[in-house]
Parts: structure tokens; sequence; C-alpha cells
């Protein structure tokens, strides 16, 4: 992963968001979009901004491998932890698929089954 000085110190701070995130391709290059790095606390003007687009490094057959999943049955890539190995910054990518229709009708369903259960046992106390 591509890091400025400030982003290095604040990961090490463990200030670093991956939730919303996720990598797209753009030709032969990989970036990771909207993960959040803080700012680093003892930086001054020079600090780095939050939620810019980082390119991940990868090996060119690996960024092929993954465009041909993405593309050929509709995953998406999801950054799954950022951790540090000998020093480098580096990202752990997997491949995830949205939810069809019926599961987000089940979802629906079971969570408004839940609602009405917990509005029905709000206003009874249990002796």
């Amino acid at each position: 992963m591509v890091l400025l000085g400030t982003e290095v110190k604040a990961l090490r701070q463990g200030k670093a968001q991956l939730k919303d995130s996720y990598a797209r391709i753009k030709g032969s290059e990989i970036f990771l979009v909207g993960s959040h790095i803080s700012p680093y606390s003892h930086g001054n003007q020079f600090n780095h901004d939050p939620d810019r687009t980082r390119k991940l490094l990868m090996h060119k057959r690996e960024i092929r491998k993954l465009y041909g999943k993405t593309r050929e049955r509709g995953f998406t890539l999801v950054p799954l932890r950022m951790y540090f190995k000998e020093g480098k910054a580096k990202v752990e990518i997997g491949l995830g698929r949205g939810k069809r229709s019926y599961d987000k009708r089940e979802d629906l369903k079971r969570k408004e089954m839940e609602r009405e259960m917990e509005r029905s046992f709000k206003g009874k106390r249990i002796q």
C-alpha cells in the first residue's frame, strides 16, 4: 500500500477504519477507496487527507486474476484487515458477492418480526 509519512504513523496508532471501503481496479492498478485513516495526532499542517484513495501494490498477474473474477461473476473486492508485516503496511482483500433480492426480503421479514416482539415485550413487566 502506498502511504504518506503521517499515514504510517497514524496506522501504527491504530487509527484506521475500513468500514464502507472497497477496492477498485483502474487499468492495471488497484486502489483502495473509502478507507479512513485519521490524521496523525502530532502532525502539522502537512498532515494527510484522511479519506483519500490509496494505491495498493500488487503483481500484475494478481490484479488480472482479480479483475477477471470481478467482471465475470459480479464479485466486489472488499478489504478485510490492515496490518504490518516486516515494516510494510498490508491490506487483506477478499471477494464478496452482494445479496440477492430474495435474501434481502428474508432479512427484512426477520427484522420486522424482531421489532414486533420487542414492542410487545416493552410494555410488560416480567416478574
